[in-house]
């Protein structure tokens, strides 16, 4: 049965030739290449205990082909946040797969700064750079996924519907980053999922 492990929408590669040492003609070690997400400011002031609780996904911007072949087959998804340590975020996403319900626990770790988080999935080149971008913790966070230097951008709210005022600024940041409306889909807003059985679990924490 296929696992629906590839909730996160994400793709690329990042790379960049060494500089040259001016004068000498020596190779000379330089700062290592900006990343898309090192543009974009993390939330001042976040709080990572009022992100718990339960979130809805309610868009998501990106050119992951996979999603534009099977954009029309997108799944009602609902997520739940925890914060075990006080410094990470610990996520369980559930969504249907072929009608059964699946859970899918990731962990977000600290990084270098506040907002900014790291996800460490299985196998090599699997590292996301996470950043929470925008949220009033109350009604809509808006998150960023970097892996290599393709980004995706996701809404989340604490409902499956969010105000125009909050879709606006989704759509805002979406175009920041080089994204458009024809690589942003919506989700469904009924048939969520609250639990899955033991069998239907990816636990994506332990390396």
């Amino acid at each position: 049965m296929a696992a629906p492990g590839a909730l996160l929408l994400l793709g690329l590669f990042l790379a960049a030739p060494p500089g040259l040492g001016q004068g000498s003609g020596q190779r000379r070690r330089q700062p290592p290449p900006r990343g898309p997400l090192d543009k974009v400011a993390a939330q001042e002031g976040l709080s990572l205990p009022q992100l718990a609780g339960r979130w809805f996904l309610v868009a998501v911007a990106s050119r992951c082909g996979s999603l534009a072949e099977h954009g029309h087959r997108l799944e009602a998804t609902a997520v739940t946040v925890t914060v075990p340590d006080g410094q990470s975020l610990a996520l369980s996403t559930f969504r249907k797969l072929a009608g059964l319900c699946w859970e899918i626990r990731q962990r977000y770790r600290p990084a270098q700064a506040p907002g900014r988080f790291l996800l460490q999935g299985r196998g090599y080149g699997s590292k996301v750079d996470v950043v929470v971008g925008e949220t009033d913790h109350r009604s809509y966070a808006i998150l960023y996924y970097q892996k290599g230097r393709s980004v995706s951008v996701k809404l989340y709210g604490r409902s499956s519907r969010v105000s125009d005022a909050v879709a606006d600024k989704f759509e805002q940041r979406v175009r920041a980053v080089g994204l458009s409306e024809d690589v942003t889909h919506y989700f469904p807003t009924y048939g969520f999922c609250d639990s899955a059985d033991e069998f239907h679990i990816l636990d994506e924490t332990e390396p």
